[in-house]
């Protein structure tokens, strides 16, 4: 149930670099909202173009969304922890990523034929 997404104007890294990214970020991701990692999914999509500031120089846009509530100091740290990650793996400024946090009701995320609440 929870879900990491990152889109991203930069020219996308080779495949092994990619996943590893995303394999860290499913970790990261199990460990900051207690949820199994056997829930977690990630995505990514690179070379969407994009501005921010005015200017296309390197950017990222990451969704995060779990079921249940995320708490601000919860928030806070997903948002310095995967942004700095991010910023690592794909040479984007951490100023240069935002982070959307959205909670979902259980009836509103399906799974297997069913929802979770």
């Amino acid at each position: 149930m929870p879900l990491i997404k990152v889109q991203t104007s930069v020219n996308s890294p080779d495949k092994a670099d990619i996943e590893a990214m995303l394999k860290v970020l499913s970790s990261k991701l199990a460990q900051h909202t207690g949820k199994p990692e056997s829930y977690v999914m990630t995505s990514f999509q690179a070379e969407t173009p994009m501005t921010f500031a005015g200017n296309t120089d390197p950017v990222c846009y990451v969704e995060i969304k779990s079921v249940g509530t995320m708490k601000p100091e919860q928030t806070r740290k997903m948002s310095q922890d995967f942004c700095q990650e991010i910023s690592k793996s794909l040479n984007v400024p951490t100023n240069r990523i935002y982070i959307e946090f959205a909670d979902a009701q259980g009836y509103m995320w399906g799974w297997d034929g069913r929802t979770f609440g």
